[in-house]
């Protein structure tokens, strides 16, 4: 009886974890409506942007990306690149001053993001209207900021772009942006279309500046994005999916870096469900739902590529103890297969998918021995080497699902 009621308790907690995905995805799919992407119209005025750069030991990566974020389909004099420089070489400093933007040159004992962006808003003293946080690997879509200032016009105050693939040209890049694509949909059209507030993804995010620098001073963890997010929730903001605004993201292309990467994604849900499980309550109470999601319900939830894993073997073990409960799995773990196949845009069932899925078996079995190494993750900065220094990736991105 004990372990019955164990086993039901188990499939009860993944059965509503793929509830809540499925509704979401729905919500993405058939009810989302974007009011960001009006046709242009002559702005009410350009807003003065600051485009900030944080780059750690970026040195192979970082002027090619400089060069893209110059590119930008807005007036000159109303935007301007930061790079904050964290132990980048002399000669790529060098290299960088070359270039129409300003560099920062900042040092820490431990690098986070937090700590670089806080260096900037220190010293600057320059006048703006908005910050765009940008990964060193990062690059924009010539209209980014046209299509941000048109989101802030029309009544955005903390906006999160649209981050894609720069790269989709080995089975683990394919993966990793097929995993960006479904969380866009998820966690990003799903939410806004159901009122909620859309999660941070770490860049491509705009803020009113003196509204991001007064937020990120309270800021000094390894990971920046969560607890800004909740910061700005905790204040009864809304966050913004802009998703004409794309953002490209180099995506990792082997094992290893898949494991280092998901060690710190893994750790970083663990601390965030730990940080914000009890004052997600308390905001629920106050009747902020969007908290709520994001700090107890989203956390709550195993990382997509472990429930795919760990599904089919808890219809397995539960079938033993009851072949209800078996079924039931069984019955979850399809749904849960149909909510992926939804989320995921019909531009990336193309030439190459079907290769990278035979990658997945391996890829869950490193993220489920990921689990036994989560404590490095929280306390140590785990940097992700980048080498790709332009586009290359052909799917259109512009219209979700086509």
């Amino acid at each position: 009886m004990v372990l019955w009621l164990v086993v039901l308790i188990i499939v009860i907690y993944f059965g509503l974890s793929v509830a809540y995905l499925f509704v979401l995805t729905v919500a993405g799919r058939w009810w989302y409506k974007n009011p960001w992407t009006k046709d242009f119209e002559k702005p009410e005025s350009y807003r003065r942007i600051a485009i900030l750069v944080p780059a750690y030991k970026e040195d192979g990566i970082i002027k090619a990306t400089a060069e893209n974020l110059l590119e930008q389909d807005y007036p000159a004099i109303c935007y301007d690149v930061h790079i904050i420089a964290d132990s980048l070489q002399e000669k790529t400093i060098q290299d960088l001053r070359t270039l129409p933007l300003q560099v920062w040159e900042v040092s820490f004992r431990q690098s986070t993001k937090a700590r670089s962006l806080n260096a900037f808003f220190g010293r600057n003293t320059q006048a703006y209207d908005l910050a765009l946080i940008c990964d060193a690997d990062n690059m924009l879509d010539p209209q980014f900021l046209q299509r941000v200032n048109r989101a802030f016009d029309l009544g955005a105050r903390c906006v999160q772009g649209k981050r894609v693939a720069k790269n989709m040209d080995t089975s683990y890049s394919i993966l990793d942006a097929c995993s960006e694509a479904i969380n866009n949909h998820i966690f990003r059209r799903g939410s806004n279309a159901l009122g909620l507030s859309c999660s941070l993804v770490g860049s491509g995010m705009v803020f009113e500046y003196n509204m991001i620098r007064e937020v990120l001073t309270t800021i000094d963890s390894v990971t920046e994005d969560k607890p800004l997010q909740m910061k700005i929730l905790s204040e009864g903001l809304s966050i913004e999916y802009l998703e004409d605004a794309v953002i490209y993201d180099e995506k990792i292309d082997s094992a290893q870096a898949f494991g280092k990467q998901r060690r710190r994604w893994i750790s970083g849900q663990f601390v965030c469900l730990a940080m914000y499980f009890f004052p997600g309550w308390v905001q629920l109470a106050k009747g902020n739902v969007s908290y709520f999601n994001l700090g107890v319900c989203t956390n709550m939830v195993p990382p997509r590529s472990l429930l795919l894993g760990f599904l089919p073997l808890i219809a397995i073990g539960a079938w033993w103890v009851d072949p209800r409960l078996g079924y039931a799995g069984l019955g979850l773990w399809g749904l849960y297969l149909i909510t992926l196949a939804v989320a995921l845009p019909r531009t990336y069932y193309r030439r190459g998918l079907g290769k990278a899925l035979l990658q997945l078996p391996g890829a869950i079995g490193i993220m489920a021995l990921n689990l036994l190494h989560i404590r490095s993750g929280q306390k140590n900065f785990i940097h992700t080497l980048h080498t790709r220094t332009g586009i290359h990736n052909q799917v259109p991105y512009r219209k979700h699902g086509s």
